[in-house]
């Protein structure tokens, strides 16, 4: 005979809310507690269902998470680990839901409230309108953000200042002598504003206070593979050649490195590089780069979201996350200085 709720509440000794709680909400439940529970649950071979759980709650105990990239990215794939981090042993599933477009983008805005199938809505890196968020109203859901160009009308968000953070490269970099200064960037081939569009305006802040504006390039370059190689081919086709280059991340940063190295351009010796991430491999190679944790800002984001999702508001609400200049061995003074 199949073991019901209330078997494993009796034989926990606990109230049939504290085993339904145990699986949905354990946030709501002492550790020792939830652990008894979820012990007697496994002799007796017992699962919750989701679906009942749901229809007693309200709650569909999902998240939605809004990428307009892929979930593969650097700093995508961090964030899912730092949210998820956090949902998953409070029950929630997590799901994502890509949007470059803004057909799809309003698709997803019209249909949430009808289908009513998530308890907030993550937002990741790119814009959202007022309007937007007004039609998830009805659903009285809350609507967070990480890394948002704009915070108005969301409940929550965790940011780095990416303006501020591309000035402190720029000023590591005048501070060594460098004058002829690039700064590189990737199209998004997207109608969307993203909080990284701020790193230009950084770098154009920056060259303009250091006095060397007119010795400065902004390169672009477009989305997708190519990205790089077009980078390269920008970088060693400027004349004057630039003594150091600032890039929008370290993904383009990487590979323009190593094949300046084959075209004969030494780095740091010919041109000093620095990135913007911190991301996989950039300590190994030893590259110069801006620092931000994605991960951990997933993680305090999350905790944000469970606690407006119990109706509560976060000690700090709206968060900047601080970023730091690591230096490595991709920069030094200009070798003619």
């Amino acid at each position: 005979m199949k073991s019901t709720i209330h078997d494993v509440a009796r034989r926990a000794g606990v109230s049939v809310s504290t085993v339904s709680r145990s699986f949905t909400r354990p946030q709501l439940v002492s550790a020792k507690t939830r652990q008894r529970v979820l012990d007697v649950a496994e002799a007796m071979d017992f699962r919750i269902s989701r679906s009942a759980a749901a229809l007693k709650t309200g709650q569909s105990m999902r998240i939605a998470m809004l990428i307009s990239d892929s979930i593969t990215t650097w700093f995508n794939s961090h964030v899912f680990a730092g949210l998820n981090n956090v949902f998953q042993p409070a029950g929630y599933d997590l799901s994502i839901y890509t949007m470059n477009t803004v057909q799809a983008r309003a698709e997803f805005f019209a249909s949430l409230p009808v289908r009513r199938n998530a308890d907030a809505v993550v937002v990741c890196s790119f814009n959202i309108v007022p309007k937007e968020i007004a039609k998830l109203g009805n659903m009285d859901v809350p609507v967070v953000g990480i890394n948002i160009p704009n915070t108005d009308r969301f409940d929550a968000s965790v940011n780095v200042d990416d303006r501020q953070s591309m000035k402190l490269a720029v000023n590591h970099l005048t501070s060594l002598g460098h004058q002829r200064v690039a700064y590189v960037r990737a199209s998004h081939g997207s109608p969307f504003r993203y909080r990284a569009d701020e790193r230009l305006e950084g770098f154009e802040e920056a060259v303009k206070e250091a006095g060397i504006a007119d010795m400065t390039t902004s390169l672009r370059c477009p989305p997708g593979m190519d990205a790089s190689n077009t980078a390269l081919a920008q970088i060693l086709s400027l004349n004057p050649a630039p003594t150091a280059v600032c890039f929008q991340t370290d993904g383009l940063a990487i590979p323009v490195l190593y094949g300046l190295h084959h075209y004969g351009r030494e780095v740091p010796h010919d041109i000093s590089i620095v990135g913007f991430d911190d991301s996989t491999y950039s300590e190994e190679i030893g590259l110069t780069t801006i620092q931000q944790k994605p991960y951990e800002m997933g993680v305090e984001l999350a905790r944000k979201t469970l606690c407006l999702i119990e109706g509560g508001r976060p000690d700090q609400p709206f968060e900047m996350f601080p970023t730091h200049l690591v230096l490595r061995e991709t920069t030094q003074p200009p070798a003619d200085r």
